[in-house]
């Protein structure tokens, strides 16, 4: 009888044990809900391909049982499945561990940060917190507790476009060109010499007037007659030398042109002239490339003084150069300079067009190049500059032309084949880094573009524009914003309201003039966030007319979360 009693109280106490044991945890899951929390931001939001969260727990005084531990774990749940953030451990002031201590007295507030990669089919899920709570060998499942919406995804309406750089051809379709020619003066005359009718200058300059003449391919523009006296003796002398030699060289660059039958082109709109009394830059040209002793203290005495007289003064004061400068430099001064200036005319576009699908072999490298902006298809352009690279192989533009076509037929490999090509044949060309960091943000690798972005700066706005994708994936909305500037492309505005300035956002779809459904599409965020249905209703539609696969995507958009259950938005979506 006495055993019995033992035993029963025995069995008892541990009874008495376990009841408590279990009341703790039990207490502590029905009491739950006098958790607070309080999640930022309220819906959650993916940025960089990632949906963070911050939670701040504020458990109550006398709710954490001093001899529990308490699991609490973040899980975002949706349709198609659900992904756990990272848990996080209390305890209580009893327990024996590492974890973060929970006074049972005054409670605690917690602050809670964690991340998990974004995936499309979280754009309409619950965050919920889920706890399991345990006690010695015992533990409870306590009630999952929802505490925000998920997840905003406006970030990840950026368009994945980056904008290639074309290697321009440097095609003149009129090649200005000119001939030159020197008549040279004895000292102190204006007399044409015959000797000087027939040097080598002369006899030239006669040749290229008559082949001028015969090529129907050049168009003369007119000839100008520059007379000149030597910066020694008299300045009012020098002046009427000058004007007289001006006035035979004219007259006998006139007669030459009869003579090639184009007297028609000597008339005033076609016959310029200069008068310089006194040449001294000319002076100072053949000084610096001469061997004469004591030349560096001439061209002194030229930046010392302005004045003519006080310069040819000082210059003769060194007798023994000056010597030579009468010898050497003087007499290349008393000159006319002939200058025929004549356009060489190039093909007309429809030449172009046809011989660069005729007979390609015909054209050089800057007709072939600029024939490709003549033809209308990828097809075709792309077949032009297949062209360049047989015909011009060593030249870096075929192959980025090339690659450029096939980046925008989402030949992605081979488009990086011909970029590679163009690298090795212009490297460090800030053109074609352009483009092979184009080729890795498409392919994903982020972090490799914006290196090959940096290496192109200066290459032209298209780089601008790709380091604003790169900023956006990369959640650096200020970036993005300062990199598309000016620009009114759609991601540039997907930019501007990402970081709220919604005006601007909306001055710039405004301003687009492309007329994609993504423009309208990101009017009806923009009506969203400013609390404007009829900017939202009026702007999704035409989206959704233009491309109908946003319908799904409106459909799921967390933007749109305040008129999901408006007939306007169900009928526009449905």
């Amino acid at each position: 009888m006495k055993r019995s009693k033992v035993i029963s109280l025995a069995s008892l106490l541990l009874s008495v044990a376990v009841l408590s044991s279990c009341a703790g945890l039990s207490k502590m899951k029905k009491e739950a809900s006098n958790i607070k929390y309080q999640v930022t931001p309220e819906v959650l939001e993916a940025h960089a391909d990632m949906v963070d969260v911050k939670i701040t727990v504020n458990i109550p005084a006398k709710y954490f049982n001093k001899n529990v531990v308490l699991v609490a774990t973040p899980v975002l749940k949706f349709e198609s499945g659900e992904k756990a953030f990272p848990s996080k451990t209390l305890q209580g002031e009893k327990v024996q561990g590492n974890n973060t201590v929970v006074p049972y007295a005054t409670g605690k507030t917690i602050t809670y940060t964690g991340k998990i990669p974004y995936e499309q089919a979280m754009r309409i899920s619950d965050l919920e917190v889920r706890m399991v709570g345990s006690k010695g060998e015992k533990s409870q499942e306590f009630e999952p507790y929802k505490v925000a919406d998920g997840v905003i995804a406006t970030a990840t309406l950026v368009q994945n476009a980056p904008r290639n750089i074309v290697g321009k051809d440097a095609f003149q379709r009129i090649i200005p060109e000119s001939k030159e020619a020197d008549l040279h003066y004895l000292i102190n005359s204006s007399k044409v010499r015959w000797s000087e009718m027939k040097g080598e200058d002369v006899a030239a300059l006669k040749a290229y007037l008559d082949a001028a003449k015969m090529d129907e391919n050049k168009e003369y523009k007119g000839v100008e007659v520059s007379a000149y006296a030597s910066p020694d003796g008299k300045q009012d002398w020098n002046e009427k030398l000058a004007a007289k030699r001006e006035g035979s060289s004219s007259k006998y660059i006139k007669k030459e042109m009869k003579k090639a039958k184009m007297d028609e082109y000597a008339a005033d709109e076609f016959f310029k002239s200069k008068v310089t009394p006194e040449d001294w830059a000319g002076f100072q040209e053949l000084m610096k490339a001469s061997n004469i002793q004591d030349k560096e203290l001439i061209l002194r005495v030229l930046s010392m003084y302005s004045d003519p007289e006080v310069r040819e003064k000082e210059i003769r004061n060194i007798s023994a150069a000056f010597d030579e400068v009468k010898k050497e430099v003087l007499p290349k001064l008393r000159r006319a300079k002939f200058t025929v200036n004549v356009d060489l005319i190039g093909k007309t576009d429809a030449e172009l067009k046809s011989l660069v699908l005729s007979n390609p072999s015909e054209l050089n490298v800057e007709e072939l190049l600029f024939a490709a902006t003549l033809v209308e298809s990828a097809a075709e352009k792309l077949a032009v500059y297949e062209t360049a690279k047989k015909q011009f192989s060593k030249d870096w533009r075929g192959f980025n032309d090339a690659g450029m076509i096939l980046f925008g037929m989402n030949k992605v490999s081979e488009a990086k084949s011909n970029f590679d090509k163009a690298d090795q044949l212009s490297s460090n060309n800030p053109v074609v880094k352009n483009n092979l960091g184009a080729v890795e943000l498409v392919n994903g690798n982020v972090s490799e573009a914006e290196v090959l972005f940096g290496a192109a700066t200066g290459a032209g706005n298209e780089v601008n524009y790709n380091l604003g994708i790169v900023a956006v994936k990369k959640a650096q909305y200020d970036t993005a914003v300062k990199q598309f500037g000016e620009c009114t492309a759609a991601n540039a505005a997907l930019a501007n309201i990402l970081v709220g300035k919604y005006n601007v956002a909306l001055d710039k779809l405004n301003a687009n003039t492309g007329d994609a459904a993504m423009v309208y599409y990101l009017k009806a965020v923009v009506g969203a966030r400013t609390d404007n249905n009829n900017l939202v209703f009026t702007n999704l539609e035409t989206a959704v007319a233009k491309d109908a696969s946003l319908k799904a995507t409106a459909k799921t958009d967390m933007e749109f979360a305040k008129v999901f259950e408006d007939a306007k938005f169900k009928a526009i979506v449905e």
